[in-house]
C-alpha cells in the first residue's frame, strides 16, 4: 500500500491490523491538534497551533499458561515505520508473561459511521469571538488599575480504534480551558478564575474580569486568622479537585483487597453504605450535555482498574454515589470478576448533583461567619486508608461575616478527606460546569455545586499567595 493512501488515520489502523501476526490486535490512532493564546500584563504574548499523531499497537499472544499482551506507542509514525511498530508490540507480548487482566477482546459493538472520515481539527479560528472580547477585557482592566495574566488552550483529539475482532470506533474529543489571573500593580493582591469549554463560545472574558475585580477589591482589607476549623464555602472548582481525586481512588479491586477508604472493615467493600446525609449523587455520563466524553473504553495501557483488553467496551451513565449511598467503584472486566463487583470502567467526566439551587453568592449571603475559598492546589495524599489529603489554598481566602465578605485572610494548609467531607457537608448549592485548578491538565469535564462544610480543617497557616 502506498504512502499516499495510508496517511489517513483509519487507513493507518487498517494497515497495522493487516500487518499483525498476533492472535489478537488493537490499534489506536490519536490525531491531536491544539491552538492556544497566552497573555501577561494586559497584552497578548504568544499564540500557536500544533498538530500531531500518536499510534498505539496492542498485541495479544495466546500461550499454554495464558494470554500475554504487548503495548507500544510512538509519535509521528511513518508508513515505512508501521511494520516495525507492529512487530515491536508482538515481540513485547511474546517476551511478557501471561497478562493478569487477560480477557477476550471486545466484540459486537456497532461501527462508528464516521470512522473513515478525516479527523476533526482545531485552529486559531476557535478564538474568533473570544480574542476580541479578551482585548476589551484588557482595556477595562488597565483602566481599573489591574493586570491580567493567563492562557486559553483548545485541543481536539480524534481517536480511531480498530481491533482484530472487527471493532471500528471513532471519537472526537474537544477540550478547552481558560485560566485568568488578575493582580494589583504592586502584586500584593491576586485573584484567579478558570473555565472549561468545548468551543470558547460560552466563556465571557468581561464577566470573568468583573468577578476578579470584585475579589481584588475584597483583598484591599487584609486580616490574619489562625489555623483551626472554620465553616467554609468550597466553590465548584475546589469541590471538583477533591472529588476527582476521590474518583481516582475508587478502585474496586483495591477496596476489595482492604487497601482504601472504600474497604469494609472485616472484608469486602463499602458499596451500599451511606456516605452522607445530603441527597448527593456523584456520577459520570459520556452523554452529559456540555461535558460529553468517549462512549467506549480507550485504554492505551493496563493498570489498576483499566485494561487494554477492554478497548471498545461501551460506557454508560454510572452513579458512583447515588442519593448519598456508595453505589459503584471503578472496575475493569477483570477486576470486577476478582472483586465480585459490577463492571464499571472510569468515564472521563464527573458531576455532583446535590439538589440545591442557590448560587455561590446566595450561599455567602446566608453565612453568619465563615471562610470563602477560591481554589486549592498542591494536593497530595497523606493516608490512603482514610483518603486524607493535604494541600494549600491559593489566590484568595475571604472572611464572610453577616452575609458579606469583609476582607481577605491569609492562606492555609488543609487536611481533609473528600469522603469524610461529603459526610459533614450541610448544604450543596447549584451544580455548574467548572474547571479544577489542580487537576485541570488531566481532567477538565466536571460540574459541581458549592459545598458548605461547618468545620473544614485548616491545619496550619501558609505564606503562599
Amino acid at each position: 500500500m502506498s504512502a499516499r493512501v495510508t496517511t489517513k488515520p483509519h487507513e493507518i489502523v487498517e494497515r497495522a491490523l493487516a500487518l499483525s501476526r498476533a492472535d489478537g490486535c488493537v490499534v489506536i490512532a490519536d490525531e491531536q491538534s491544539t491552538a492556544n493564546l497566552r497573555w501577561a500584563g494586559n497584552s497578548l504574548t504568544t499564540n500557536g497551533v500544533t498538530r500531531g499523531r500518536t499510534l498505539t499497537v496492542i498485541a495479544t499472544v495466546d500461550g499454554v499458561e495464558g494470554t500475554a499482551s504487548g503495548v507500544v506507542s510512538r509519535s509521528a509514525v511513518t508508513v515505512d515505520e508501521l511494520e516495525s511498530l507492529v512487530r515491536a508490540a508482538e515481540d513485547a507480548a511474546r517476551g511478557a508473561g501471561p497478562a493478569e487482566d487477560a480477557q477476550p477482546l471486545v466484540t459486537g459493538v456497532a461501527e462508528s459511521p464516521e470512522f473513515t472520515e478525516a479527523p476533526a481539527e482545531t485552529s486559531s479560528a476557535v478564538f474568533a469571538d473570544f480574542a476580541p472580547a479578551l482585548g476589551e477585557a484588557f482595556a477595562r482592566a488597565r483602566a481599573g488599575g489591574r493586570e491580567l495574566y493567563g492562557f486559553a488552550n483548545h485541543e481536539l483529539v480524534s481517536s480511531y480504534l480498530g481491533t482484530s475482532t472487527g471493532l471500528r470506533l471513532r471519537h472526537d474529543q474537544p477540550n478547552g480551558t481558560l485560566e485568568l489571573n488578575a493582580k494589583s500593580p504592586d502584586r500584593t493582591r491576586s485573584a484567579w478564575a478558570g473555565r472549561s469549554t468545548r468551543d470558547f463560545k460560552d466563556v465571557d472574558p468581561a464577566a470573568l474580569d468583573a468577578e476578579l475585580a470584585v475579589r481584588l477589591g475584597w483583598a484591599e482589607r487584609r486580616l490574619e486568622l489562625p489555623a483551626g476549623r472554620y465553616e467554609t464555602l468550597l466553590p465548584p472548582t475546589a469541590v471538583a479537585d477533591l472529588l476527582i481525586y476521590q474518583l481516582w481512588s475508587a478502585s474496586g479491586r483495591d477496596a476489595a483487597e482492604g487497601r482504601t477508604v472504600f474497604s469494609r472493615p472485616g472484608g469486602g467493600t463499602r458499596a451500599g453504605e451511606r456516605l452522607t446525609g445530603l441527597p448527593l449523587s456523584l456520577r459520570s455520563d459520556p452523554n452529559e450535555p456540555g461535558l460529553e466524553s468517549a462512549p467506549f473504553v480507550i485504554a492505551h495501557s493496563s493498570g489498576g482498574d483499566r485494561s487494554v483488553f477492554d478497548n471498545g467496551l461501551p460506557l454508560t451513565a454510572t452513579d458512583w454515589v447515588r442519593e448519598g449511598e456508595l453505589n459503584r467503584l471503578t472496575t475493569s472486566r477483570h477486576s470486577a470478576a476478582l472483586s465480585g463487583l459490577p463492571v464499571a470502567p472510569a468515564i472521563d467526566n464527573l458531576i455532583l448533583d446535590g439538589g440545591g439551587d442557590r448560587s455561590l453568592e446566595e450561599m455567602v449571603s446566608a453565612t453568619g461567619r465563615g471562610l470563602l475559598l477560591t481554589c486549592l492546589w498542591y494536593i497530595r495524599e497523606v493516608d490512603p486508608a482514610t483518603l486524607l489529603l493535604t494541600g494549600l489554598t491559593r489566590d484568595g481566602v475571604y472572611l464572610v461575616e453577616d452575609g458579606e465578605v469583609v476582607g481577605e485572610v491569609n492562606n492555609f494548609r488543609f487536611n481533609e478527606s473528600p469522603v469524610d467531607l461529603l459526610g459533614r457537608a450541610t448544604e450543596a448549592g447549584r451544580t455548574e460546569k467548572t474547571l479544577p485548578r489542580e487537576w485541570g491538565d488531566w481532567f477538565t469535564r466536571a460540574a459541581m455545586p458549592t459545598l458548605r462544610v461547618p468545620d473544614f480543617h485548616m491545619s496550619s497557616v501558609s505564606q503562599g499567595v
